[in-house]
């Protein structure tokens, strides 16, 4: 069966439940690798669903990411196609020699060594969460009360932003990553804000640097030995944000909830704390509700799969699908805690991946050994096919996650 002969499909496809993957997932890898979906603004593309699909199209250069080009699909029905056709897309290059360099700048602020330091900070903001979160009571939103602020706080603090102005980090990054919830001119409006605020905390930056990214990009220099322009600078902050917040704060609700929805999960990582780092690897490959994927768009015809993609073609590729390949993944819908090794696509692979992953593993890490710690007897307050998947958001995630121990 051809792509063309296929049926539409809505994209993200509806799953049965907010933990369970879409029924179709199977169907398409077996019998249609390459199909048709239909975004939320209308705009159609061409989806990647198997593991090895998705892994050359992500390590392809010849699949770009100029989603602001005429005819490339737009991803949100606002007008001005959300994040993607956002000033963020236009200002940081996304391709080439101009795109590695600004990586490698960035990239110095995520090596091990740094991940390591912050680790007892985290800790510190994570137990000071849940202390707070104990303090209120139970039943409580675990998403609410630690998931959602936890990230924040940590990417505000490597801004350098000021504490007051966290709630407000907040809300921008829940406008620019949400697909349906604002009008084009409320995103336009935001992201208006964003730039003129990060202006004003680049100018502060300038004059009274601290130990945080921002002061050390203003100052670094490429291999060309030029710096980043105070455009680059606000525009990576914005990126910093979104990978550093939204992402991460879904995946902190998602996994405790993948975690506590068969108890004899919780009580093995209990039992062997050490299973940890694997646990954390297991959730982020094992997430059915991961949102869109990553887009790209055609710069000249390519073949995927036995399918013809001309030039112009926007490719949507779907990491949480192909991370439940069994032809990569052995028994693929089964939760195992100490799989190893695990070659999962949930932060990329290529020259787009994640930049922040290593932040967000570190997150997800401790914010688990935390609640192993401190919260032994936690388990979910809902049965699990009562949690509520949250709509319209690029990253996926839970409405809330309630629990109680």
């Amino acid at each position: 069966m051809t792509q063309a002969d296929e049926q539409v499909l809505p994209y993200p496809i509806p799953a049965p439940g907010a933990l369970e993957p879409p029924a179709e997932w199977e169907g398409l890898r077996q019998g249609c690798p390459v199909a048709r979906a239909k975004l939320p603004s209308g705009d159609e593309v061409s989806l990647i669903t198997r593991y090895d699909d998705v892994k050359q199209v992500l390590s392809d250069i010849r699949f770009g990411r100029q989603l602001n080009e005429p005819g490339a699909a737009r991803i949100s029905d606002t007008e001005s196609g959300g994040l993607f056709n956002s000033e963020m897309s236009d200002a940081l290059p996304q391709s080439g020699p101009g795109h590695q360099r600004w990586r490698r700048l960035v990239n110095r602020w995520f090596t091990a060594k740094r991940m390591a330091a912050l680790r007892p900070q985290i800790e510190a903001m994570a137990e000071q969460l849940v202390d707070a979160m104990v303090e209120n009571g139970q039943p409580a939103d675990l998403k609410a009360g630690l998931g959602f602020p936890l990230p924040v706080w940590v990417i505000c603090d490597m801004l350098g932003v000021p504490t007051a102005d966290r709630d407000r980090f907040s809300r921008w990054s829940d406008m620019f990553l949400n697909l349906t919830r604002y009008t084009g001119a409320e995103v336009a409006t935001a992201e208006s804000e964003f730039f003129c605020y990060m202006s004003g905390h680049i100018a502060d930056k300038r004059e009274r640097p601290g130990d945080d990214v921002l002061s050390e990009l203003i100052t670094a220099t490429d291999s060309e030995g030029e710096r980043m322009s105070d455009r680059v600078l606000a525009a990576t902050g914005l990126g910093l944000l979104i990978a550093g917040h939204e992402t991460t704060a879904n995946m902190i609700g998602k996994m405790v909830a993948m975690l506590l929805a068969d108890r004899r999960r919780w009580e093995r990582l209990l039992a062997d704390p050490a299973l940890v780092r694997t646990a954390v690897e297991e959730s982020l490959r094992s997430d059915a509700n991961a949102g869109l994927g990553m887009v790209r768009y055609l710069n000249e015809d390519v073949e995927v799969a036995g399918a013809a993609l001309p030039r112009g073609t926007t490719v949507m590729c779907s990491m949480a699908a192909a991370n439940r390949d069994t032809a990569a993944f052995h028994d693929a819908d089964e939760m195992d805690l100490a799989r190893s090794p695990n070659p999962h696509l949930a932060f990329g692979t290529g020259a787009h991946s994640c930049l922040g992953q290593a932040l967000a593993r570190t997150e997800l890490q401790v914010t688990l050994e935390v609640l192993l710690r401190r919260l032994p007897s936690l388990e979910l307050a809902v049965p699990a096919a009562e949690l509520r998947p949250l709509d319209g958001l690029v990253v996926g995630g839970l409405r809330e996650v309630p629990v109680r121990w």
